[in-house]
C-alpha cells in the first residue's frame, strides 16, 4: 500500500504532489471516489431518460451551437465527434512530465463526482498513468477559456483508439496501444467528451511544475547570492533581523534569515571591510528576493485551489437534482498567476545578472573577468553577456498574456484568458532563470578561489565542494559553454527538502 496513492477527497498539496512525482507511486481510486463517480453517472443516465429538456453539452451542440438539440440515439457519436474535432493542437510537444501531471489532475477532478463520467473512463486514465502511457499533446491551441480544449482533446484521443502516445520508449498510435493492452475503446456516453475536454488541466499541470521549480530556484537564488556576497567581500549588516522587523514582509524576513543562516561561521563575512556599503544587488537581496517569494506564495495558493477543483462544464449536483452550466473552465485566475510568477521570477534573474556583472568588474581585489592572466585570457567576460541577453529576453517573456483576449466560437466565447500562452511562456522564462543562476554560481565559485585561504561558512563550503567536483577552477580560457551546461545539470540534479522550499 505504501506504493499507492489513493484518489480521494483529501486536499492535494504541493508536498504531496512533490512526493508523488519523485516516488512514482501508482494511482488507485478510493471507495469514496468510486461511489461519487458512479452516483453521478447513474443520476445523469436517469435524468436523460426522464427529461426531454435540452441540457447544454449533454443533448445539445457545443459553443455557439448550444441551441442545437441532439437526438438521444446520437449522444455517443456527439461526444466522440467532440473529441476528434477539438484535437487541433500544433507547435512543439508538451514535455512528458507535464502530460503525466495532466493525467493526474484530470483524474483528480473527475473523481469528485460532479462531471458525469463513467467509472471505466476514469479507470482507463489511471491505467495510462500507472503504465507511463503519455499521450502526445501540443503546446499551441488553447485559449485558456473553455478549459484547455485542444490539449485535453489530445489527452482523450487514446481513450477512443485515436491519437498517439509515448509508451515503452516508442511513439505509437492509439490503435496500437489498444492492441498491446487488449483494450476495447471507451464508448463515450453523454457528457463524457465534454467532461474530458473542459477543464484547466493543461494550465494547471504547467502551474504545478513551475511552482515546484520556482520555489527551488528561489531557494537557490538565496544560496548562490550568498556565495556571490562572499566572493565580493560583502557585508552582513543588511541581513540583520532588526531592519527587517521594522518592514516585516514575509518574503523579506525569510530571505534575510536564510542568507544569515547560510553565512553562519564564515571567515569571509567576519573579516574587516574597508567599504561601508555594498551595491543594491547584494545589499537588497532580502527586499528583492523577498518580493518574489511573496508573489510565489500567491501563485502557490491559486494553483493549490485549482488542483482541488472541478473545472469542467456543466456541473452535476445529484444531491440537489441540478445540472448547472457555468464557467469554472475559465482560466483567468491561472493566467494572472502565471503572469505574476513570470514577473517575480524575471526579477530573480535580473538581480542575479547584476551580481555576476559586479564579480567580473575587477573590483575589491578580484582580477578583471576572474582570470589570472587577463588580456591573454578573456576569462569570464562573456558568460555575463549571455546572462544579460537572457535577462533581456525575460523582459519580453514577462509581458502579461492575461490582459489579452480574442473572440472565438462565433462570439459565444467572447472573453478568453490566454492562460495557456501565459503557461508556456512562463515555462521558458523559469527555465531561463535556471541558466542565469547557473552562470552566477559559475562566477561566484571562480571568484571565491581568489579569496583563499580565507573561507566561507561550513555549509557553503560543503556546497562548493560538491559543485567543484563537477566544475573546477578555470586557469586559462576554455569553451565555457560546456561548463555552463554542467552547472545547469548540477542545479537540476540537486534535491532540496520540501520543508526548506515551502
Amino acid at each position: 500500500m505504501n506504493n499507492i496513492h489513493f484518489i480521494d477527497s483529501k486536499i492535494v498539496d504541493f508536498q504531496r504532489l512533490h512526493e508523488l512525482i519523485l516516488s512514482e507511486k501508482k494511482l488507485k481510486l478510493s471507495n469514496e471516489a468510486i461511489e461519487k463517480i458512479e452516483n453521478c453517472r447513474n443520476y445523469l443516465d436517469q435524468k436523460i431518460k426522464s427529461d426531454s429538456f435540452p441540457i447544454y453539452g449533454i443533448n445539445t451542440g457545443f459553443g455557439s451551437l448550444c441551441n442545437v438539440k441532439i437526438d438521444k440515439n446520437n449522444l455517443q457519436q456527439l461526444q466522440e465527434n467532440l473529441v476528434m474535432s477539438h484535437a487541433c493542437g500544433t507547435g512543439s510537444e508538451v514535455p512528458k512530465h507535464i502530460v503525466k501531471l495532466m493525467l493526474f489532475l484530470k483524474i483528480q477532478s473527475l473523481s469528485y463526482g460532479h462531471s458525469g463520467v463513467q467509472l471505466k473512463t476514469v479507470e482507463r486514465l489511471i491505467e495510462f498513468y500507472n503504465n507511463n502511457i503519455i499521450p502526445v499533446i501540443y503546446t499551441q491551441g488553447s485559449l485558456g477559456a473553455s478549459g484547455d480544449l485542444a490539449p485535453l482533446a489530445h489527452l482523450a484521443l487514446p481513450l477512443i483508439g485515436k491519437g498517439e502516445v509515448h509508451y515503452d520508449n516508442e511513439r505509437i498510435s492509439g490503435e496500437e496501444l489498444q492492441h498491446i493492452f487488449s483494450w476495447d475503446k471507451i464508448e463515450l456516453k453523454s457528457k463524457e467528451g465534454l467532461a474530458l475536454l473542459n477543464g484547466t488541466q493543461f494550465m494547471t499541470a504547467y502551474g504545478v511544475s513551475l511552482i515546484l521549480k520556482s520555489f527551488k530556484l528561489s531557494y537557490l537564488a538565496d544560496l548562490i547570492g550568498a556565495l556571490s556576497l562572499e566572493a565580493f567581500d560583502g557585508r552582513i549588516s543588511p541581513f540583520n533581523k532588526l531592519i527587517h522587523q521594522i518592514r516585516p514582509h514575509n518574503g523579506q524576513l525569510k530571505t534575510a534569515e536564510r542568507i544569515s543562516e547560510f553565512l553562519n561561521g564564515s571567515e569571509l563575512i567576519e573579516q574587516y571591510k574597508e567599504h561601508v556599503q555594498d551595491p543594491y544587488s547584494f545589499r537588497c537581496m532580502p527586499q528583492v528576493h523577498g518580493a518574489s517569494k511573496d508573489a510565489l506564495e500567491y501563485c502557490k495558493k491559486t494553483f493549490l485551489t485549482e488542483i482541488n477543483s472541478v473545472t469542467d462544464n456543466p456541473n452535476i449536483f445529484s444531491e440537489t437534482d441540478e445540472i448547472i452550466s457555468g464557467g469554472n473552465f475559465h482560466g483567468q485566475p491561472l493566467a494572472i498567476a502565471f503572469d505574476f510568477l513570470s514577473i517575480a521570477m524575471a526579477e530573480l534573474g535580473s538581480i542575479s545578472e547584476r551580481r555576476t556583472f559586479q564579480l567580473v568588474s575587477g573590483l575589491r581585489s578580484l582580477p578583471p573577468f576572474l582570470v589570472k592572466n587577463p588580456g591573454l585570457n578573456s576569462g569570464f567576460m562573456i558568460p555575463q553577456y549571455t546572462a544579460a541577453s537572457i535577462v533581456s529576453q525575460n523582459k519580453q517573456l514577462a509581458t502579461p498574456a492575461s490582459i489579452d483576449s480574442i473572440v472565438s466560437s462565433n462570439g459565444q466565447e467572447d472573453h478568453v484568458s490566454m492562460g495557456a500562452n501565459s503557461a508556456t511562456k512562463a515555462k521558458q522564462l523559469v527555465d531561463n532563470i535556471e541558466t542565469i543562476l547557473s552562470i552566477e554560481l559559475f562566477n561566484a565559485s571562480q571568484a571565491l578561489y581568489f579569496r583563499l585561504p580565507v573561507k566561507t561558512s561550513p555549509f557553503l563550503e560543503s556546497f562548493l565542494k560538491m559543485y567543484r567536483s563537477e566544475v573546477p577552477f578555470i586557469e586559462n580560457d576554455i569553451v565555457l559553454s560546456t561548463e555552463i551546461k554542467k552547472t545547469v545539470t548540477f542545479i537540476q540534479d540537486l534535491t532540496i527538502d520540501t520543508e526548506e522550499l515551502f
